[in-house]
């Protein structure tokens, strides 16, 4: 009973890792991590592909599935004006495979 009850818990962990539920907050205070769109891939720490179901959700590589609901989250993000406001700068790009990250040091942001 108690190697089950650990394995339970563990998926729960493992499920809430891996995916990348994302709810955009109204506020800064709110969010997670402060994110900023970029004009060019270039500028990029991650390269970010919106898929239509949360089935598709990737697991910290740049497949975002946004929720209606912020209990429903993975990370909570929030959409500055300023590059300099930024935690993290994204770019979003036209198909699933463009989708990753340029920069590894900020992977981090997203679990």
């Amino acid at each position: 009973m108690k190697h089950l009850f650990i394995f339970i818990i563990a998926l729960l962990f493992v499920g809430k890792v891996e995916a990348q539920k994302i709810y955009s907050v109204n506020y800064s205070s709110q969010a997670d991590v402060k994110v900023y769109v970029v004009d060019y891939e270039s500028q990029a720490d991650l390269k970010v592909y919106k898929v239509k179901y949360e089935s598709q959700a990737g697991k910290n590589d740049g497949k975002w599935y946004f929720v209606k609901y912020e209990s429903q989250a993975d990370v909570k993000i929030y959409f500055v004006d300023y590059e300099s406001q930024a935690d993290l700068k994204i770019y979003f790009v036209d198909y699933e495979s463009q989708a990753g990250w340029k920069n590894n040091e900020k992977k981090h942001l997203m679990y």
